[in-house]
């Protein structure tokens, strides 16, 4: 497991071809844009939620704004530590303070200037904001930021925090124009497509929503990322992942990036003419509990409920005949790929189910049964394969006669907003990492105000997360890590399922595939390109 000290980070120093003005240095004219030597298309069944940083929080609005956004730092390909943006260097001037020094002279694609002042002012509106399905939650140890000069000042609650500089280049890390943002709401993607704000490798031409985004190369993007290899990304939304996987399959489009199936994914290794790329692990599936509505009459009898379920759920039948394999089950909040991984799930739980145990939870807390239980899941982000997953769910659950299960779905742009609502008493997430280190799956799930919405904190949980955050000596840290996941496995605020490792298919004349999947999880149009 490596980790950021201080020191290390200041060392980093169907297509309609729309030309458009970028700039992420001395302003670029009409006259300076590339030419159009190469385009490309890339098909994803995920949906966007917001191109603005301040409203989303999910993979579908990462991949937009990996595209076009600076950040102070970012990750390379095959980067486990973040390297400099559009900063010159960071590093810790005081155990609680982390300085970035900017690179002089950057400027939005609109020709406003990329200065202290907007990277300040891009991670204040991002807290103040704090809308629920944004990143605010990954600023948590940030207790101010300010411009000095050509420094940008963070302040944090914790000393020594070992995962900041990682998390200036997660969702809440791009860089946005104060000039045209505002403060405190977060902005329509036709406003951010029309303002141009944008700093990053690619600027957007054509925009409809969640039907098609045209990239175009940002020649003067000095940053942490390649240079754009393809002149013109064009990314293509899918509802069916039956149509993503036809059309690639046929040379329709390029590149088919989130969520194939794995009966497609199978049978496509067989196919000519593409070619199947397997990246580094990380993604986790689970179960989100709301601590406010689930079922049960006080928090004894809800917890009776979650261990239960625990109990009930058999992973390695969803990993074989829903995933095929492509999926393994989860023991943990953290997937087994990550360093620091235990299995407290597998330990208490067991890895087959047992029905006896989970009656014992139910009639001990005094929880009359069948529970009756709703159960939410969404039809497109995390894939068709959902629908099988979660109907073989409601089967184990009902399997025990323990539970009466009323299964229900929606799409995910109606989903995101509804569970924040507490619409939903037990529903489905996944999780994409935002960098590669355990945390990223502690703190954003367990700390106060989390990004799960579910009304669980517990005050030592939170002293843990700040002691592992901010803990340098390697085996103490990771013991801290092993804590938290057995007080996960005790208290149940998820119930972790199954992981899985990142899967792109593309034509056999596209490079750059396999170098993009690493383990920052950042798919970089950068890397694209046609042999």
């Amino acid at each position: 497991m490596k980790h950021i000290r201080r020191g290390t980070a200041g060392v980093v120093g169907t297509v309609l071809m729309v030309t458009v003005v970028g700039a992420c240095g001395a302003g670029r004219t009409d006259s300076a844009a590339p030419a159009a030597s190469e385009s490309m298309i890339v098909g994803t069944t995920d949906k966007v939620i917001a191109i603005d940083p301040a409203g989303s929080y999910d993979n579908g609005s990462l991949q937009v704004q990996t595209q076009v956004y600076s950040y102070l730092l970012n990750f390379p390909e095959g980067a486990t530590t973040p390297q400099p943006d559009a900063a010159e260097s960071c590093d810790f001037t005081e155990p609680t303070v982390y300085t970035c020094v900017m690179k002089e002279g950057l400027t939005f694609a609109n020709g406003n200037p990329l200065d202290a002042e907007s990277a300040a002012f891009s991670f204040q509106r991002i807290v103040d904001i704090a809308d629920p399905n944004g990143p605010s939650s990954l600023l948590i140890n940030m207790k101010s930021v300010e411009a000095d000069g050509n420094n940008v000042v963070f302040t944090l609650n914790s000393p020594n925090d070992q995962t900041f500089p990682q998390v200036l280049a997660t969702s809440a890390g791009p860089l946005v124009d104060q000039e045209v943002y505002s403060p405190d709401e977060v902005m329509e993607d036709e406003a951010v497509v029309e303002a141009q704000g944008f700093s990053g490798p690619y600027t957007i031409g054509d925009y409809e929503k969640n039907q098609l985004a045209e990239f175009e190369a940002n020649a003067d993007y000095e940053g942490a990322y390649n240079d754009p290899q393809a002149d013109q990304i064009t990314m293509k939304y899918y509802t069916s992942s039956d149509n993503l996987k036809l059309d690639v399959q046929n040379g329709d489009i390029d590149v088919a990036w989130r969520s194939l199936t794995p009966t497609d994914i199978a049978s496509l290794e067989d196919a000519d003419g593409v070619e199947v790329y397997t990246g580094a692990g990380g993604e986790l599936r689970y179960l989100v509990f709301n601590l406010k509505t689930m079922p049960g009459d006080d928090d004894a009898q809800k917890l009776a409920v979650r261990k239960a379920m625990a109990y009930s759920i058999d992973r390695q039948a969803l990993s074989e005949t829903v995933y095929k394999g492509t999926y393994v089950p989860a023991y943990s909040i953290l997937p087994e790929s990550v360093p620091g991984a235990t299995t407290p799930f597998e330990d208490v739980y067991g890895s087959v189910p047992d029905a006896a145990a989970a009656k014992a939870e139910l009639d001990e807390a005094g929880v009359e049964t069948p529970v009756a239980l709703d159960l939410q899941y969404n039809t497109d982000h995390y894939g068709s394969s959902s629908t099988e997953e979660y109907n073989t769910i409601q089967r184990q659950l009902e399997a025990t006669e323990l539970f009466d299960v009323n299964l229900q779905s929606t799409e995910y742009t109606a989903y995101s907003e509804e569970r924040v609502k507490d619409s939903y008493p037990v529903y489905q997430l996944g999780w994409f990492p935002d960098f590669p280190d355990a945390d990223n799956y502690l703190t954003p799930f367990l700390g106060p105000d989390n990004f799960l919405q579910s009304h669980y904190e517990d005050p030592e949980v939170t002293q843990l997360l700040d002691e592992e955050r901010t803990e340098a000596d390697e085996e103490a840290r990771t013991a801290k890590i092993a804590e938290l996941q057995d007080k996960v496995a005790e208290q149940l605020p998820i119930l972790p399922l199954l992981s899985g490792a990142q899967v792109a298919v593309a034509g056999d004349d596209v490079e750059g595939v396999e170098e993009t999947l690493d383990a920052a999880f950042k798919f970089r149009f950068t890397s694209l390109s046609k042999g």
